[in-house]
């Protein structure tokens, strides 16, 4: 257990050549983990004649445990008959193991014995086939042998068409190229601008969320992003303070059209409802919220919240700073958080840019049509010189 692995080899190479009648037994290696040195101190026993090595599944056992086989068995077979020549017997190593019957081993004996594998456990850790650096996630949908080795198939892990069929992990570190290729995969072909702002969003989501997000994530953060691309009105702060014993505040930053922050402290019958009320101050509008709707994306305590609210203008409100044309339509929002109120307060923002978006265009093509109206029609008048009087 605290040998080194030239060490081990020499050991059992001065046995191969020392003992009487050594050509005729199989030497056994039995190695400890104590260094974590078990997997090479067996190999190093192999390539100087050992036939035998003595392993567990998972590396299990006493103390720091034993080689473990996953390992011995996928470092000969594709080593085996490259690094191991010049030793005793034909130079090419090889175990009677089936590797595909090794990752549904591993976790048979995880679930039996309860002691679960390290996530980054060679070959047979949750995250061996996973990558989440944007690099490697680059290099893995061009060519997935830039960093695997082997195939998870080969060792009976059917990853099939999830993550992208490369073990992409939509994580934090997550380049670009990943969340397009996810996102068509998905039945997303966005453009550019939209896809830029989707990744930023991701980017925000994803510092927040640990173990990565899932495709349901990532749709709701295309949801949330589908109204907000020149957008008008942007939340850039949020703080509320509620409870049982006092009044629900919500101080809510906001950024304008004119690139300028406004903030704005409201109380209201509850955290959200401080939030819009604020929300309305900041935009100068007046709105009867008909419809509010939250639903987790995916499960746990760090899903991501998806919120969509509906509403109206009321003309004649008291934040009429911006007035508004029509009390008949509604319009609809979507927000995705982590955090509930800021998926509200997201969601909001977004049917309140739409509100103000058909307003302008319904301004501009009625004072389109006022100015083309006329006995000249749209002739434009022609500068003429004075008028001369002519005699008869």
């Amino acid at each position: 257990g605290w040998n080194m692995p030239w060490e081990f080899g020499s050991l059992i190479e001065m046995l191969m050549e020392n003992v009487d009648g050594a050509e005729n037994v199989i030497f056994s290696t039995h190695c400890q983990n104590d260094l974590g040195l078990a997997t090479a101190n067996s190999l190093s026993g192999a390539l100087n004649g050992a036939r035998q090595l003595e392993c567990t599944i998972n590396g299990i056992g006493e103390r720091a445990g034993n080689a473990s086989l996953e390992e011995i068995c996928m470092a000969l077979a594709l080593k085996g008959d490259e690094q191991f020549k010049g030793g005793p017997g034909s130079g090419k190593l090889y175990t009677g193991v089936n590797p595909v019957h090794i990752s549904p081993t591993s976790k048979m004996v995880s679930e039996y014995t309860g002691m679960a594998c390290q996530p980054h456990k060679a070959i047979v850790g949750a995250n061996a086939f996973k990558h989440e650096s944007g690099i490697h996630q680059d290099g893995m949908i061009k060519n997935k042998a830039t960093y695997e080795i082997m195939t998870p198939e080969s060792i009976g892990l059917m990853r099939g068409d999830t993550q992208s069929g490369a073990g992409i992990v939509l994580g934090k570190h997550s380049g670009r190229n990943a969340i397009g290729t996810r996102l068509k995969e998905l039945g997303y072909d966005l453009d550019l601008e939209k896809l830029n702002a989707v990744f930023a969003r991701f980017k925000e989501v994803a510092e927040k969320k640990k173990g990565g997000l899932e495709d349901e994530d990532l749709e709701a953060l295309v949801m949330d992003q589908s109204g907000l691309t020149n957008q008008l009105w942007q939340v850039t702060g949020l703080q509320v303070a509620t409870g049982m014993s006092g009044i629900p505040t919500a101080t809510v930053k906001m950024r304008g059209p004119d690139g300028v922050e406004r903030y704005v402290a409201a109380t209201g019958t509850g955290p959200v409802d401080a939030v819009y009320k604020a929300i309305d101050q900041i935009i100068g509008v007046s709105v009867q919220l008909e419809d509010y709707s939250m639903n987790s994306v995916t499960e746990g305590i760090e899903a991501l919240a998806c919120t969509r609210v509906v509403l109206s203008p009321v003309v004649g409100g008291p934040n009429d700073n911006n007035p508004l044309i029509s009390k008949e339509r509604k319009f609809s929002g979507s927000g995705s958080d982590t955090d509930i109120v800021i998926a509200s307060a997201r969601a909001y923002t977004s049917a309140i840019n739409k509100l103000l978006k058909w307003t302008m265009k319904r301004r501009q093509s009625e004072e389109g049509e006022e100015t083309s109206d006329g006995s000249a029609g749209d002739a434009v008048p022609v500068a003429a010189s004075e008028p001369v009087a002519v005699s008869s």
